[in-house]
Parts: structure tokens; sequence; C-alpha cells
């Protein structure tokens, strides 16, 4: 299996360009035959399929609210199905619960856990993708990351690691991938720049030129069962160049 056979790339990269047939047009361009997509295309599925088959594009995968997720789940089932995806994650909790304790995670983990195995019954697979702010103590040592699987317990409650949120925060990413490898489905595949650099930018890199050795982090990931590599960069400067730049140097590693 070649790495264009597993690469994907998040569509929230390239937010800024705004509309959708110059964004599918740049990452065809670039290489890609995979897209991850964000929430609102769910509800365009018909739409985007139609845009993404056009230009021999299939979605991997999609990232789906939690609000979506509890006030919509039989229109986002059928969205997946349009959309012929069965990889589906939530990306992240509002900001003004970011900060919550131990109990809240705890139900998050419990409500999540549920929805997965409602969706796991209809072909799809539920996974949460992790930012830094999960890696904050909750409950003694225990950070809220481990309290949202702990209270999953052995729900099909699936993982979309994101390596470079895992460094952000302090974090060891391979430990952490050995020790939750069970739940792993897939992975963004984001780059961090140089203390310094790129500061108009978040901090973060194209893939390939920034400090973490993805070359060793792709078969760690691919090792622990992530099924798709998800090209992201939360602010680049040129999107479209991000791409390009992201997807040569992954073509370069052999899976």
């Amino acid at each position: 299996m070649s790495v264009t056979d597993i690469l994907s790339i998040q569509l929230y990269t390239l937010r800024s360009l705004e509309d959708l047939d110059l964004i599918l047009d740049t990452v065809a361009g670039a290489g890609y035959r995979h897209v991850e997509t964000v929430g609102s295309h769910l509800d365009k599925a018909a739409e985007v399929r139609a845009k993404l088959d056009a230009r021999g594009l299939k979605a991997s995968s999609s990232h789906v609210s939690m609000a979506a997720l509890r006030e919509k789940p039989d229109a986002i089932i059928e969205a997946c199905r349009t959309l012929g995806l069965t990889h589906l994650y939530m990306p992240a909790v509002p900001p003004d619960e970011r900060d919550m304790a131990a109990d809240g995670w705890r139900s998050l983990g419990r409500e999540l856990g549920q929805i997965a195995e409602r969706f796991q019954g209809q072909g799809i697979r539920l996974g949460y993708h992790n930012h830094h702010w999960e890696l904050t103590p909750k409950d003694g040592a225990k950070t809220a990351l481990e309290l949202i699987f702990e209270a999953a317990g052995s729900s099909p409650l699936a993982w979309q690691v994101d390596v470079a949120w895992l460094a952000r925060g302090d974090a060891d990413p391979k430990g952490w991938i050995n020790r939750y490898r069970n739940r792993i489905t897939a992975a963004h595949v984001k780059d961090i720049a140089p203390a310094g650099q790129n500061e108009d930018q978040d901090g973060w890199a194209d893939v390939g030129s920034g400090v973490l050795n993805w070359r060793d982090l792709w078969r760690v990931c691919r090792d622990a069962g992530a099924q798709w590599m998800v090209v992201e960069h939360d602010k680049p400067a040129d999107p479209a160049q991000t791409a390009r730049n992201s997807f040569a140097f992954l073509r370069s590693i052999e899976d």
C-alpha cells in the first residue's frame, strides 16, 4: 500500500480559501486522493460528494461537532453514507467547556461511548480528536484525555491522535500512542516550527519542515492502527503551498 492510498488532508487547513471548489481543486492539484471534511460539509453531503467525484477525490473521514451528534445523529449517519465514509471524529468541545472539572470529562467520555455504540451498528466508527487542553490533570494526576477513554470503557470509541498537539502539551506522543493503540484509527499529521519561527502561523509548520520526526512518527502511528494519515495545519500562511509541501514530503515516506 502506497502512502497516497492512506494519506488525506483536513479541509480546515484550507478554509481561508473560502470557496469549496477552489479548495478541492487545490488539494487535487497537490496530489491528494482523499480529504477529511468538516462538520458543515455533512449538512450538504450530496453537493460535496458531487464536487469530490468530479475531481476524483474521496472522503476519508469527517469531523462533526458534539452538538450535531446530540441533535441530529440520523442525519449525520445518512450524510456519512452519502459521502461514502465510515470514520467520524468529534474534534473539540466548545471553548467554555475546555476547563471543566473531572466529572465533565467523564460524562463526555460516557456519552461519546454510547454514541459510538449506536454508530458502530450503522457501520461508522466514531472517535475523539485531541488538542493539548485534554492533557491537563483533572483528577489527581489523571488528565482529561485519560478520563474520556476511561469513562468510554469497552465501547468502540476511537481516537484520532493529533500528534503535534500532544507534543505541544509537553507529552510524549509515542507513550500516548502505545497506551491507547487499541483505539487509534487515524492520526493528524502536522508539524511544529522551531522555537521563534512561524509566529504568524501560531508556531505550526508544513509537514517535514518542523521539529517532529515524521519519518519515525508515521511508522509509529501506522503500527498502532491508524488507517488514515491526515495532513493538517491550523493556520497556514499559504494553504496551497502547505498542501503541496506536506504532500511532497510525505510521498517520500515508504509505508
